[in-house]
């Protein structure tokens, strides 16, 4: 070899290292070598993090002189400090050679191998070559470190403790105890290697601990504290620190069972493993199954805590389990189950979408096969099944139906959670029994109870709860079927159910209530005074027990005032029945139950106050619930979905006008008629208010609500298109935050003087605007009084009785027209029309002309004035308008009919009218689209052959001035006919059209491809659209079960921005239709020759001359089939 010993230099590289693996079992904050050239001279690499392997990549060269020794030491050493080191770490390996040894590879790297630590062979892979002398080839080196006592303590004291290790020997634990104490003493809290000493001596003392030779682990974790104290966040041994605490706690937590240790070693890995890159030693220590895996599953073990700082702890544990690791599935459904408690407790629906949220996604990381897919099935499905108890939604309890019964197929007979399904599912069922009344659901129920309590025998621990349910099963089989043998059973369950109940038992008030509710049964039996007094009595412990705002207060004041009213209707005392007033006050305003059991206890309310006074609060509260219930669907027809559940109180508006009326109230009950009807366009309105006046008293606050009102209805629509149920739920949720935002913005502009009643339910003076232009007439079908209310331009209501008028004669007379209609579509032209006439007679003598004295000898309303009719329930489906005496008057003369004296046109409500008015104070330059679709194609209904010609009629007869144009043929796409509806300010449609009687969103006119539908027309904005001609079949006729929200398609066009609309009532002959439209035209655009302007507000007088001037060409009942909607001059 070149040179001789004195003059060698020698270039060194360290490349890497495998299997550093300590005999402590600390993790480190690195690995270096050290090399010992001589007495005086070392050289130290770099401090490198180790992998997760157990390896550590170096790279570091130094040049070595051979001449002052014949041999040199290498070391492997693990470093505790990332920052300043204090001693020289724990010796991992160690190796004396010669020079030779080390230059006998070439210049090649090669392998050292050193003794074994816990049974593997750490080395280390390097290259060594002798290399021309230089200047400086000793620069590298350092003398050797400095002798002090701190660092000989700390040296030996790590010494000691990998004797005490390796060996167990408890003496080397109590000198390394003594050393690092020795350490610490000289390191005063104002060192700068007090952390270290501190965390040095805690290291001892905790193994110790571990392995039962020291057991005083409290002071031990407090020296951890103070180290991580002494080095906060950015402190290089922060995330050393954080891992030392979190494994003495988790320690602690082991062998005691301290929940709050586990509680805070999962928030300190939450903060500890963002600090560690993947792929290092640290990370992956923290990371398994001794470190966050255990504090996972510890934290799942921990009792559900609904508290804001257990949901947060939840949180933190989910976050600790990324997508992938083996327990997210547990960590989603124990967050799930703590934000359902606290939804339990407080009501708030966002924890009850969050709980479903989390659940679905435990199920689908759970698919078949896997061993837990029945635990997360079920707790998912009973989630479903409180959100539906909640808000209603069907679709969530026929879910939850089918989970609970995929999950109980997987619980076979044997199963040790298979009563736990069974009285789940039993729930579900009854839950949909009281939705839909199907008997089987609660012999099901009753079934699946009844098996449940086999399994669950007398020490069984939650036996009290299956009790308790078979009760309320029993008890609601009884409302339905009146068998006594079940209401006996049911109190005799409940009894027993309160006997194993503990009295800290969390669901102990809803046994007190139920069996107050089945005493009450009792009672209006045997009328045996003691039942009603233990159901008053348990009622009120169950109060008693619950805080404030928990929603289960609802059911305690429900049950109340049951048995108020229970002893009012034997005793008759007045005290009574105030106590079961409150309660109906109390329980429906509860405010953290859920709007459908609210809704259900205000309209039984307003049955039992109709029938002991005091029925206009009864009836406000139910509209505002109703009302702030539909506001939570996104969609127009989920709203109607939810407000047609409550259909056994649909005639709701005009019974609170018709008790407003008993008690000579008429502003008020022209304000319930208004806020009770046509809810959903009233809700739809909510974000296309106008706010010119907004914009000049706050711009800032306009332009805000103005952009919220934008994202409700973006996310409405984008909602309704959801077909996947979780995307669905996500969906809900995003609309109810914006909804919040928008309800804020509302409540800010309400804060301003001039807009307190900022999209509040108008007042009578607010409602009076409608009559601007002539009186509006309100026809009443209430099943107490059918009757009418005129608001005039100015000054109070006016009520007009109706005497010769009953519900149930009206309904008859409705289904007479239907009948006669029918009847007059198969008879010839020339044939006369009688059944109709004397239909019509009676429509004159019984209601129209009651009215008409009221206008001409009240109101003294002149001849040919405009009037507007708005009818309710029953009266929906008669054609007023056509009203008509058909006699003659002793002078020979004919008495004149309805449309003789005034010009009639429609309204769906007072709102509608007054927001088409204010549409009219924006005049734009006019645009004529005429639409037809008379061969719509198979399926789609007969050809109508007169379609073209009328369109070609309509075009001739719009003056030349308009921008005219033809849309028919292949071209009449609902695509097509959306945008000519978007594009022009007056449009005449002429094709079939069809009323769907069970979703009126579905209504629609038919086009050569898609329908257009009602809800397609709704969806749309046209501010500046002035008038639309329907010359269609059934287009200004609402459904049979809500016929007061007057869903069809002409009010859609209305909604949409058309100030003035001519439907149809029926169907229409489209070959006679063309006369009536011929007429209409020629009136509406006879004066336009001069070059007047094109003005919409002449409808209702073009369609009364219209009708007159085709008397003998179109037979009655179709000239009574065109009826207008809407505006009059602005």
């Amino acid at each position: 070899m070149p040179g001789s010993l004195e003059s060698r230099y020698i270039r060194f590289e360290v490349i890497n290292g495998k299997n550093l693996r300590l005999s402590s079992y600390r993790i480190p904050a690195g690995i270096y070598v050290f090399v010992n050239v001589d007495s005086r001279r070392h050289w130290k690499s770099a401090i490198s993090v180790l992998s997760s392997d157990e390896s550590v990549a170096w790279g570091n060269v130094v040049t070595l002189s051979s001449h002052t020794s014949p041999t040199l030491s290498v070391e492997i050493r693990a470093s505790y400090e990332a920052d300043r080191m204090l001693g020289s770490g724990e010796v991992i390996g160690e190796l004396q050679m010669s020079w030779d040894e080390l230059l006998d590879h070439g210049d090649e790297p090669f392998d050292l191998s050193f003794p074994p630590v816990r049974g593997v062979r750490p080395s280390l892979t390097l290259k060594a070559a002798v290399i021309h002398a230089c200047d400086d080839q000793d620069g590298a080196l350092s003398d050797s470190l400095v002798d002090c006592r701190i660092s000989r303590d700390t040296d030996a004291g790590h010494a000691q403790f990998v004797k005490y290790v390796t060996s167990e020997d408890v003496s080397h634990l109590n000198a390394a105890v003594e050393h690092f104490q020795l350490v610490l003493d000289q390191c005063p809290v104002s060192h700068s290697d007090h952390a270290t000493a501190l965390t040095n001596l805690a290291w001892a003392r905790l193994i110790g601990y571990i392995r039962n030779d020291l057991q005083d682990v409290d002071a031990t974790i407090s020296l951890f504290r103070d180290a991580l104290a002494l080095r906060p966040q950015r402190h290089p041994d922060h995330s050393l620190s954080l891992n030392n605490l979190t494994e003495a706690l988790n320690w602690r937590h082991d062998k005691k069972g301290t929940a709050a240790d586990i509680r805070e070693a999962a928030q300190l890995y939450h903060e500890l493993l963002p600090l560690c890159p993947e792929g290092t030693y640290l990370r992956s220590i923290a990371a398994g199954a001794n470190g966050v895996d255990y504090v996972i599953g510890g934290c799942n073990d921990l009792p559900k805590d609904a508290s804001d700082e257990g949901i947060h702890l939840r949180r933190v544990v989910l976050e600790l389990c990324p997508l992938g690791h083996q327990l997210r599935p547990r960590a989603l459904d124990e967050l799930a189950k703590a934000v359902e408690a606290r939804f339990d407790q407080h009501g708030i629906i966002d924890d009850l979408d969050t709980s479903i949220q989390l659940g679905r996604e435990a199920v689908s990381l759970c698919p078949e096969g896997h061993s837990n897919r029945d635990h997360y099935l079920n707790n998912l499905a009973y989630s479903l099944v409180s959100r539906f108890n909640h808000q209603g939604k069907p679709n969530d309890l026929d879910e939850a139906i089918s989970l609970h019964e995929e999950a109980l197929c997987l619980r076979p007979v044997g199963h040790k959670s298979r009563d736990l399904s069974l009285d789940n599912l039993g729930g579900a069922f009854i839950a949909r029994f009281n939705k839909r009344g199907d008997i089987d659901d609660i012999t099901r129920a009753i079934s699946l109870y009844r098996e449940a309590l086999m399994l669950r025998p007398p020490e069984h621990p939650h036996r009290d709860n299956t009790l308790s349910n078979l009760a309320v099963a029993l008890q609601a089989r009884y409302n339905r079927l009146d068998v006594s043998e079940d209401l006996n059973e049911a109190i005799d369950l409940y009894r027993e159910s309160l006997r194993l109940n503990r009295h800290d038992n969390a669901q102990r008030h809803r046994t007190l209530h139920n069996l107050s509710s089945v005493l009450c049964s009792c009672f209006t039996q045997t009328q045996e005074n003691e039942d009603v007094e233990e159901a008053i009595t348990l009622c009120q412990e169950s109060l008693a027990a619950l805080s404030s705002l928990h929603p289960d207060r609802y059911f305690s004041h429900m049950r109340l005032q049951v048995a108020y009213l229970s002893r009012y209707d034997i005793l008759h005392d007045p005290a009574d029945l105030s106590l079961a007033i409150e309660n109906f006050r109390l329980g429906s305003r509860h405010p953290t139950q859920g709007f459908p059991q609210r809704i259900i206890q205000a309209y039984n309310w307003t049955v039992a106050a109709e029938q002991h006074g005091h029925a206009l609060e009864a009836y406000s509260t139910f509209f505002e619930l109703l009302d702030a219930h539909l506001a939570t669907r996104s969609s127009a027809t989920s709203r109607r979905e939810a407000a047609a559940s409550f259909y056994y109180a649909r005639t709701l508006p005009v019974d609170a006008a018709s008790c407003a009326i008993r008690c000579d109230n008429l502003q008020h009950a022209v304000e319930l008629m208004e806020q009770g009807r046509g809810q959903q366009w009233s809700l739809a309105s909510r974000l296309r208010t106008p706010v010119e006046d907004l914009e000049s008293a706050n711009p800032n606050l306009a332009h805000k609500y103005l952009e919220l009102s934008k994202c409700v209805s973006d996310a409405a629509q984008s909602s309704a298109t959801i077909t996947d149920r979780a995307a669905a739920d996500r969906a809900a949720t995003e609309y109810r935050r914006l909804t919040r935002q928008w309800e804020a913005a509302v409540a800010e502009i309400r804060d301003l003087r001039a807009f307190s009643r900022f999209l509040l339910p108008p007042l009578y003076e607010d409602l009076q605007a409608a009559a601007r232009q002539g009186p509006v007439i309100i026809l009443i079908a209430s099943q107490y009084l059918c009757s009418a209310i005129i608001v005039p331009t100015s000054g109070d209501p006016h009520h007009v009785p109706l005497p010769s008028v009953a519900l149930a004669e009206l309904n008859n007379l409705k289904d007479r027209f239907a009948r006669a209609i029918r009847h007059a579509s198969i008879m010839g032209p020339k044939q006369p029309r009688n059944d109709l006439i004397v239909l019509l007679r009676t429509v004159w003598d019984v209601i129209i002309l009651p009215i008409v004295n009221v206008l001409q000898h009240d109101l003294k309303l002149k001849l040919h004035s405009r009037i507007w009719l708005c009818p309710t329930a029953a009266f929906t489906s008669i054609p007023l308008h056509a009203a008509h005496p058909f006699r003659t008057n002793p002078d020979g003369s004919k008495e004149p009919c309805l449309e003789d004296l005034y010009i009639c046109s429609y309204t769906p409500t007072l709102s509608a009218l007054v927001r088409s008015r204010q549409g009219m104070k924006k005049r734009v330059t006019p645009s004529f689209v005429t639409v037809g679709q008379g061969q719509p194609g198979g399926g789609k209904g007969k050809a109508l052959l007169a379609v073209d010609s009328e369109l070609e009629l309509v075009h001739k007869l719009v003056p030349a001035t308009a921008n005219r144009t033809t849309i028919s043929g292949d071209a009449a796409t609902r695509a097509g006919a959306l945008e000519a509806l978007q594009e022009n300010t007056w449009v005449h449609l002429a094709c079939h059209g069809k009323q769907d009687p069970v979703q009126p969103y579905d209504s629609h006119f038919v086009m050569k491809d898609e329908h257009l539908t009602l809800l397609d027309i709704m969806e749309r904005d046209i501010p500046n659209a002035e008038f639309a001609f329907l010359s269609a079949c059934h287009t200004a006729v609402g459904d049979e079960e809500t016929p007061d929200e007057v869903i069809h398609l002409a009010a859609g066009l209305q909604f949409a921005g058309f100030k003035s609309v001519v439907g149809t009532l029926w169907e229409v002959d489209d070959a006679v239709a063309k006369h009536v439209v011929k007429a209409f035209y020629t009136n509406m655009f006879e004066n336009l020759k001069d070059g007047g302007a094109m003005d919409c507000t002449k409808a209702a007088w073009a369609l009364n001359r219209a009708t007159h001037a085709v008397k003998t060409k179109v037979p009655l009942e179709q000239r009574m089939v065109f009826i207008h909607i809407a505006s009059s001059s602005a």
